[in-house]
This record gives C-alpha cells, structure tokens and sequence, in this order.
C-alpha cells in the first residue's frame, strides 16, 4: 500500500446516493477533516489498497456490496482504519455481532443527529490514533531492546552511553506495563481492579520486607501483570470464574489453570524481566502442593510467588477486614506459605487497597448500588457520574435508555 499522506485526518465515504455523499462530505468538511468520497464500493476497495484512511464510512444498502461485505474486506486491507457503518434499516444483532468480531467499530442510524455523527468521527480518530501510538511504542521498544543486547557486547567501555540506554530501556519498561495494564482495563475492567488491589498490598509488603530494589521491582511488575494471561480466556468464563469457581466444568477449569503459564510467556516482552514470569506462573500454586500449573510445594514455589499468592487471595475474597484477614489465616501451612501470612498481616494496616469492585448486568441493578465507572452513552453524554449511589429513577433512566440504544460498556459498581 503506497503512504501518501498522514492518514489520521483522512475520512473515506462509500455511498451510493450522490444526496447522502454530499451532505456527509460537506459536514465533516466542515469540521477540518479530509474527506474522499465514492458512490461505487469496488472503486474504494481500489483506493483503499493504494492511500491510507484513519475512518472509513459506509452505507448498507448498495448494489455491488452491502456495506457490511465492504467493511470487511477494507478490515483485511486496512486493519487499524475505523470503520463505521450508516444504515437505515439493519438488524440490531447482526450490527452488534459485527461489532464484536471487529469488522465495524460503530454503526449509526439514518437519519442521524449531527451531534451524534461528528462525536462517533472525533472517537473513532481517537481510536485509530491509539492504535498507531501503541503500534509505535512497541516498536520502539523492540528497537531499543535490540540495540541494547548489540550494545552490551560491542561496546563494554562506554559507561556513559550504557547509562543512556538503560535510562530509556527503563522508561519504556514502564511504558510497556503501563500499557499492558490499559489492555487488561480495557478487556476487562474487573481484573484490572483486581491488579490495583494487589499491587498496592505487594507495594506494603515489599516495604515492609525490605525488598532489595531488584527485588521490588520484580515483585511490583508481577502484581500488576498476575492477571495478563487471563487475555486468552472468555469474559463470561472469567466472570463465572470469580462468581462460582466450582461450578466450571473440566475444560473451562483447564482454561483457568493455564493463565498463570500464559502470564509467563506474556511477561517476556523485556531481556531483563526473566525472573517475572516465574513469579506469575506460581502465584497460584499452593504450599501444600495442591495448586496449579505444576503442583509444587513449600519452598519450591519462589518466595515472591508465594508473597503474592497471599496478596492474590486477599484481594479475592468479598470479605472485608478481620473477617478476610482470619480467612488468610486458617489458610496458613495449606494454601499459604506462613511466614507469607505473617509478612501479609503485618504490613496490610499500612496498605491503601482500592475498593472491590464487579461487573454487573443491567438487569442485576438495583437500588443502594454504587458505580465504580460513570455511564455514558455510545456519543459520549454522561448518563450517570461514577460514586453515585443508584436510586430506582437512575435505575429506570438506564433501562429506558438500553431499550433505545444499547449501553455496552461494562457497568462496575463497588462491592
């Protein structure tokens, strides 16, 4: 595909109403953006393999390809674009089953709201500049690990520069986490809940232990990411998972116990993070040798695993307070290291834990519930703010609305 310009400010539209073209054309003219604009579907899949476009808009109804067909096919040649789909007449489960495999980012009804148009451009710009930034970054750390290793051996007598790189090696380092904490957020807002919780009950701890500084930073990166390798499992096993782990069957259970492994080979994204991945791959095996992946015992299992499997547990539990800290006891010398529970209780007074929060459906809202997140609706109008207290009114509000227009964001309230 030849890159002829910077694509983030390019919009294509595809309809075969010369009406519609115009109008669509001139408003987002308007607005500053460079707009291309086709009556003929087999022409844009043409162009589209020689320019760039950051959104591409399509109708539904034309007689070469649905618009669905041609957002499909612009998805294999452009696969970061934001494809956006306008419809007057189209199933709501096939455009949210759409939605959902990737082949749009949105869809809008004819005839639109002006508002609503320009605010699902503006965030589906925002989404594609996302997603180049963070292709960028991991090429840029890919880069600089690179160099790093050629560096070492090269060039032993240069302090100076090594210092440099390290310096950077480090920022993007954290740059990494930070993003792949953004992942687990945005694939499921619980486990990233779940990974604050831990990390600051493993931030008392390492002080409280007096973690040498290596130490500390293994153990920090290993309670933000415990969690990573649960990317591969189905949103709906997870949350059964941590509703009812005993009601999973065998293979969903397999699925389960192999997301400390996959944490291990996700962690792997930096030369000196080797001791992470063995970190996360145990925090789930027990001290008396009944966990899981490997079904090792006592000292076998790394003290930094057996640190956070303490803090993992605790994070769990929907008690709060005496109550789960008396549950963290009886499990000492079976599913806890004890002198990890002694390290766990006495540094948890000088721990600041997020509150718990879980996802819910909307039909399991009730009264007295108070939101983690603010709901908003799919053009970015606020609906509820976050700490608000639902009453039945904000309740109704919400389910009026979904009936309208489906709220699909995941709805967090604190336990």
């Amino acid at each position: 595909m030849a890159e002829s310009r910077d694509p983030r400010n390019r919009i294509l539209i595809i309809d075969d109403e010369q009406i519609v073209l115009i109008a669509l054309s001139g408003a987002l003219s308007r607005e500053g953006y460079e707009v291309v604009s086709l009556a003929n579907p087999l022409e844009a899949l043409e162009l589209i393999k020689k320019e760039s476009f950051g959104v591409i808009i399509s109708d539904q109804q034309m007689p070469q390809l649905s618009g669905l067909e041609f957002l499909a096919q612009a998805k294999l040649c452009q696969r970061d674009a934001s494809r956006i789909l306008i419809t007057a007449v189209l199933s709501l489960n096939v455009a949210i089953d759409a939605i959902n495999k990737g082949e749009i980012y949105r869809f809008i009804i004819k005839p639109w709201l002006r508002e609503e148009l320009l605010a699902a451009v503006k965030n589906a710009v925002q989404r594609f500049e996302l997603l180049r930034s963070n292709a960028a970054l991991y090429e840029t750390t890919r880069v600089m690990n690179a160099e790093l290793s050629a560096k070492v051996t090269q060039i032993a007598d240069q302090n100076t520069r090594l210092d440099q790189l390290n310096q950077a090696l480090q920022q993007n380092l954290q740059r990494s986490i930070e993003l792949s904490v953004r992942s687990l957020e945005i694939f499921n807002p619980v486990l990233a809940n779940q990974a604050r919780r831990v990390h600051e009950l493993c931030k008392a701890m390492a002080a409280s232990l007096n973690l040498t500084p290596d130490e500390r930073q293994v153990f920090d990166i290993s309670a933000w990411l415990h969690d990573i390798g649960l990317l591969g499992a189905s949103r709906s096993l997870i949350r059964r998972w941590q509703a009812s782990p005993g009601e999973l069957d065998d293979n969903e259970r397999a699925i389960i116990e192999r997301h400390p492994a996959a944490g291990q080979d996700l962690a792997r994204f930096g030369d000196n993070l080797q001791e992470v991945g063995p970190v996360i791959r145990s925090h789930h095996e027990r001290f008396d040798g009944t966990g899981y992946p490997d079904r090792i015992n006592g000292e076998q299992i790394p003290w930094l695993s057996r640190l956070l499997a303490v803090a993992v547990s605790y994070a769990h539990l929907p008690a709060e307070g005496e109550a789960a800290v008396e549950t963290i006891r009886n499990g000492s010398g079976t599913a806890f290291d004890p002198e990890a529970v002694r390290a766990f209780t006495r540094s948890l007074p000088h721990a600041v834990v997020p509150r718990r929060q879980r996802e819910v459906l909307i039909s399991e809202l009730s009264p007295g519930m108070v939101l983690a997140s603010g709901i908003y609706t799919s053009n970015g109008i606020l609906l509820i703010r976050a700490g608000e207290a639902l009453s039945g009114s904000h309740i109704a509000k919400l389910r009026n609305h979904n009936l309208v227009a489906d709220i699909t964001q995941s709805l967090l309230v604190y336990c």
